[in-house]
């Protein structure tokens, strides 16, 4: 083995030295050199996928070729990256039908591109992945994204069926990744401890540094709810709490499956002037959005597992812009407010806590410097290079 040493003169203060690296850190040093092709696939729109495209930019900039699969839907926007996508189009859009069309293109589409890496975000897409990864002439490495514990989503708590089949596939499929990540260490925990699958965290922060929270405007005292309008995630509670809150207004950016049903909601109100639904925003539109809000609210239900311990892309963006929070009072999102003082954490779940809340947030003058020390600590630089090193080392495997 000593032929393939490599040999390197070093002079240091005067004194020559000869370091000598194995074959193994040669081979890594290589490595780490070579642009790979990455295919990274979601069941959502691609465009307001705030994890995904972070993860895209950093794999990106550290020389590797990325393409982004994902859907193409009626509201879609058109995307102006600097990487490569593709969006289906899928006869269904929910149920096993969709779940079934979409994994059987995403196969299909995967083999066609012949990646080195191949990239599930979630476990909706991850039976397409291993297909294409495996069971394939050209085996890919395969690498698992949980963006939350998919099988304790709300949607799906009172199906059992439903929630049996995708644990089930959790627990056939993901032993078989090369290696997995996770936005926290609550759900990490959970995966060890209940399917013995390591997890890497990569936190979900934000890539923009927007505005100081000097510089916001102040005509009205703005709420901004920042999300998909899904079952469980307040938006309910938040319209129902500015009857308590007459000198705030509410605006609602994103879409989602409630989405119509809350705008009827709030339409019957006697404040539905001061509630106002954008639904699905760009992620560049919402960067110039988010530090023009006084307050940013991101509410949860404890209903299951997957919220109990989310931490969302939203409080990244809200410490970014120096924007103060109210969340609920949940493992990993409370920790964030609680540790570094950045908001309120809700004291009981429900509109009139949330406006006390909120009430609690507005007495406080708030500058840029109430937010430098979660900003030091939830930096994207620190996230991105775990992941850059997460392909890279299974490369080496």
């Amino acid at each position: 083995m000593q032929k393939y040493e490599k040999k390197t003169k070093c002079v240091i203060n005067g004194n020559l030295y000869i370091k000598i690296q194995k074959p193994k850190a040669i081979i890594k040093g290589l490595i780490d050199k070579v642009t790979y092709r990455i295919a990274m696939a979601v069941t959502n729109d691609i465009a307001t996928d705030g994890r995904l495209l972070r993860h895209a930019a950093a794999l990106t900039e550290a020389g590797h070729e990325v393409i982004l699969i994902g859907r193409e839907l009626p509201w879609s926007q058109p995307l102006r990256l600097p990487y490569k996508t593709l969006r289906m189009k899928l006869s269904h859009r929910k149920g096993w039908r969709f779940y079934a069309e979409y994994n059987r293109r995403l196969t299909k589409e995967l083999r066609r591109l012949k990646a080195d890496i191949v990239w599930a975000n979630d476990t909706d897409t991850l039976s397409g992945c291993w297909m294409a990864s495996k069971v394939n002439l050209h085996p890919a490495r395969l690498v698992m994204d949980a963006h939350e514990l998919f099988p304790e989503v709300p949607e799906i708590q009172h199906k059992p069926l439903v929630r049996w089949v995708w644990r089930m596939i959790e627990r056939m499929l993901l032993p078989q990744c090369d290696t997995c990540l996770t936005v926290c260490d609550s759900i990490a925990d959970y995966y060890r401890q209940t399917l013995g699958v390591q997890m890497t965290v990569v936190r979900n922060m934000s890539n923009q540094r927007t505005a100081a929270s000097g510089q916001r405007k102040r005509e009205v005292t703005t709420l901004l709810y920042q999300g998909a309008v899904n079952m469980g995630r307040g938006v309910d509670w938040a319209i129902d709490a500015m009857e308590w809150l007459p000198d705030c207004r509410l605006v609602v950016a994103g879409g989602g499956d409630l989405l119509k049903q809350m705008r009827a909601y709030a339409a019957e109100k006697p404040w539905s002037d001061r509630v106002e639904f954008l639904g699905p925003v760009s992620l560049e539109k919402l960067h110039e959005l988010t530090p023009q809000a006084d307050v940013g609210l991101v509410m949860l239900e404890d209903m299951g597992l997957s919220y109990h311990f989310a931490l969302p892309n939203r409080i990244g963006d809200f410490v970014a812009a120096g924007v103060p929070m109210v969340v609920s009072d949940l493992p990993e999102m409370a920790r964030v407010v609680k540790r570094y003082k950045v908001g309120e954490v809700m004291r009981e779940p429900g509109a009139q806590a949330l406006a006390e809340s909120v009430k609690r947030v507005l007495t406080r003058q708030w500058s840029d410097n109430d937010f430098a020390a979660a900003r030091r600590d939830m930096d994207w630089n620190k996230e991105k290079a775990k992941l850059v090193e997460c392909v890279n080392s299974i490369m080496c495997k």
